[in-house]
């Protein structure tokens, strides 16, 4: 259960339903989903996040497909039930397949147990890894 009301629609001041009306325009759907309703609670917080999301999940360098499947992988990670439902949908919306699921989910338990292994041992990251995470000079 939210800790907070969901704030309808129906229900908004002028502020959150211009945010409302962003989101459904951005998104191209007619709907608000619950997380947004329960931000609208504080509409500066809402408008704050609504932006930034914006930004980040914007047209870019990675594709939409790409930035939802990241959102999602870390949704898993964080354990966000919510987020990883909602991020799944956007993720498929945007292409995603049933076997790209499956092999992003085995990279987040691979990716979890080996980064544990690595803290668990403190392993310091080899002279040449460095290097060749800094990409290429010039």
């Amino acid at each position: 259960m939210a800790t907070y009301p969901f704030i309808e629609e129906a229900d908004a001041g002028p502020a959150v339903r211009a945010v409302y009306e962003d989101i459904k325009q951005t998104r191209d759907v007619d709907w608000i989903n619950n997380f947004w309703k329960v931000l609208a609670n504080d509409p500066a917080m809402l408008k704050r996040t609504w932006e930034s999301l914006k930004q980040v999940m914007a047209p870019g360098a990675l594709d939409a497909r790409t930035k939802e499947m990241l959102y999602l992988a870390v949704s898993i990670t964080n354990g966000c039930d919510y987020c990883t439902v909602s991020h799944t949908a956007a993720a498929r919306k945007a292409g995603m397949t049933d076997a790209m699921l499956h092999e992003l989910i085995a990279i987040v338990g691979m990716a979890n147990q080996t980064n544990r292994l690595a803290n668990a041992y403190r392993v310091e990251p080899d002279e040449k890894l460095v290097e060749a995470a800094k990409g290429p000079k010039g």
